[in-house]
């Protein structure tokens, strides 16, 4: 018997009205997840394509993977650094499979449960939008963060975050952002300085005069603070965050979100067009030495700039707004860097700050556009 047929046969014990009616939100999620559902639209006037929610998540989550395969190496070889080690290449992507794997599972256990818990109550489908929120969360925390704090985060991201506006599509804050933010608010210890970023076991020596130190927290000493070459940068061979490090990976990424039509290309390029605008003034200015385009490989600014902020829920919809949004998620991203020296990072808050404003800016957009046309008919 087929999967099909297997399904099809329990479905009415578990449909309104059979043994397990109460759990029906919970089949639904597991029959949507296996197959394409069969839901249609029966009345009004609708777009129909052949797009819809499932199909969206797996692309961006197939735009993610080379951020998460590389990121399994690049955990092997910051440890491999710090202890002087000669371990081979498949043993440094299996020492950071390992690291990252718990990161997961506390991820998806704690968001999982809590999407499934809310709909069973509420007697809504379970939708697929945290399955993205969960592969991205490990990717933006350092691996050594506690998994009792990931847990704590993607509570308060989720519940917060989500389920208090009504769910996937409803939320005005990216959810991952909101937990990278309740972390680095509630327990900055663990979310920055230079030794939470390497990943080593117990029995590891750490040797003298290597320091875990991201080139951001280099980067308020100026040019010459920097101790990693732009190759480094580039590649992705440095500490940071689980999955920012490598913008080969990010690029990929985001050659698959432009593809699939996902991802907005217009936010992506004014966001990198709005950081050099501000980072070109800060040189010219004297605020700093460090070249413009060095901030879009530092840090998380492409990472963000390629995977959350063109998140098509949080971010300005109309055409003109988009322009408008990834302009200012970029440069006041690089103003955070230039004129905060205490926080040396600035892309979660520009982008969860542009998200509560991206309505105000569409709205401003179509109202301009009213304004204009009504003015083109009176001059008929």
């Amino acid at each position: 018997m087929s999967l099909r047929q297997t399904v099809d046969k329990i479905k009415p014990t578990f449909s309104e009205g059979g043994k397990f009616g109460w759990l029906h939100s919970t089949f639904d999620a597991f029959e949507s997840f296996l197959f394409v559902p069969d839901t249609v639209t029966k009345n009004g006037v609708h777009v129909r394509d052949s797009v819809d929610l499932k199909r969206v998540i797996t692309a961006a989550m197939v735009a993610l993977l080379p951020c998460v395969l590389f990121s399994m190496w690049n955990i092997g070889y910051q440890r491999n650094l710090a202890i002087g080690g000669d371990m081979g290449f498949w043993a440094m992507i299996w020492f950071g499979f390992l690291k990252i794997l718990p990161l997961y599972l506390v991820t998806y256990i704690v968001g999982l449960g809590i999407e499934f818990t809310s709909a069973q109550l509420r007697g809504h489908e379970v939708n697929e939008g945290f399955l993205f929120s969960g592969l991205i969360i490990p990717m933006i925390v350092p691996v050594t963060i506690p998994l009792w704090m990931l847990g704590l985060a993607v509570a308060f991201a989720v519940i917060f975050g989500k389920e208090v506006f009504g769910g996937t599509g409803m939320n005005i804050w990216n959810p991952a952002l909101l937990a990278r933010a309740f972390l680095f608010f509630s327990y900055p210890n663990q979310m920055s300085g230079d030794g939470i970023w390497v990943a080593t076991r117990k029995a590891d020596v750490i040797v003298d005069g290597f320091s875990g130190a991201t080139p951001l927290s280099q980067v308020s000493g100026g040019l010459d603070a920097i101790q990693y070459s732009v190759s480094d940068m580039f590649l992705g061979t440095i500490p940071g965050s689980v999955g920012e490090t490598c913008k080969v990976a990010i690029l990929i990424g985001a050659f698959v979100l432009i593809y699939t039509g996902v991802g907005s290309w217009k936010i992506m390029l004014s966001s990198v067009l709005g950081g050099l605008f501000v980072g070109f003034l800060g040189t010219a200015f004297g605020a700093t030495d460090v070249p413009a385009w060095y901030h879009l490989i530092m840090g998380g600014f492409l990472f963000g700039t390629v995977f959350m902020a063109t998140d098509p829920v949080t971010a300005a919809q109309t055409e003109t707004g988009k322009w408008i949004y990834g302009f200012l998620v970029g440069a006041i991203a690089v103003v955070i860097r230039l004129f905060n020296p205490g926080y040396p990072e600035g892309m979660m808050l520009s982008i969860l700050l542009l998200n509560t404003f991206a309505p105000l800016i569409d709205h401003c957009v179509v109202n301009h556009n009213i304004k204009k046309r009504l003015g083109r008919v009176k001059t008929v």
